[in-house]
């Protein structure tokens, strides 16, 4: 005769996320912004050269790290007036100012697929705190066997805090841009190397 044997299951928690260094693939990403024009209406743009690695911990989101890299001179809105004056000395001054970055410092677990990632802005020679919530999509292996993620960012920032927008907006019209930029980042990275064993 067998007896039977209890057996206790322990909870094993949620599956590990995406683990190792990933590069953001600038041809599947986009770092885009949209902002108030007269009081009236939304300017949308993007940026279109950048660059940037992500330090995945599956087990232990928190300990993730983010490194952002944008080109100032990258904007991009549709109309070359308007990004002649959004890089000009009134606003991001690519000029004497070329690069904007992002560096995390540090993640908090909002649940489901979501994060709080609170960071550095560097623009203009200001560093000032901002906060980006995340949503993190599917992992997937593509057709070149190249292990992917994604994420969707968003977070409003204010220009004048990076001494933007110091003068009217394109001379068309004359009427000033907003203060709240809305900032939204579309991300694709490819990984470059797996997690270290223990």
């Amino acid at each position: 005769m067998f007896r039977r044997r209890e057996v206790t299951v322990l909870p094993t928690g949620r599956p590990e996320g995406p683990t190792g260094i990933y590069i953001i693939d600038p041809v599947r990403s986009t770092i885009g912004f949209s902002v108030r024009h007269a009081a009236i209406a939304d300017v949308h743009g993007k940026f279109t050269a950048f660059e940037g690695i992500l330090k995945l911990d599956g087990a232990r989101p928190i300990r993730s790290e983010i490194h952002l890299s944008v080109q100032t001179g990258s904007l991009d809105t549709g109309s070359p007036e308007q990004d002649t004056h959004g890089t000009g000395p009134d606003c991001l001054d690519s000029a004497t100012f070329p690069l904007m970055t992002f560096r995390s410092t540090a993640i908090r677990d909002a649940g489901d697929e979501r994060y709080r990632v609170a960071g550095r802005l560097r623009l203009k020679g200001l560093e000032l705190p901002v906060h980006i919530d995340v949503e993190r999509g599917r992992a997937s292996r593509d057709v070149h066997g190249q292990d992917r993620v994604g994420f969707v960012g968003t977070t409003v920032v204010h220009g004048s805090d990076w001494e933007l927008g110091a003068g009217p907006a394109p001379a068309t019209d004359g009427f000033r841009i907003g203060d709240e930029v809305r900032l939204t980042l579309g991300i694709s990275a490819v990984q470059v190397r797996r997690a270290e064993s223990a």
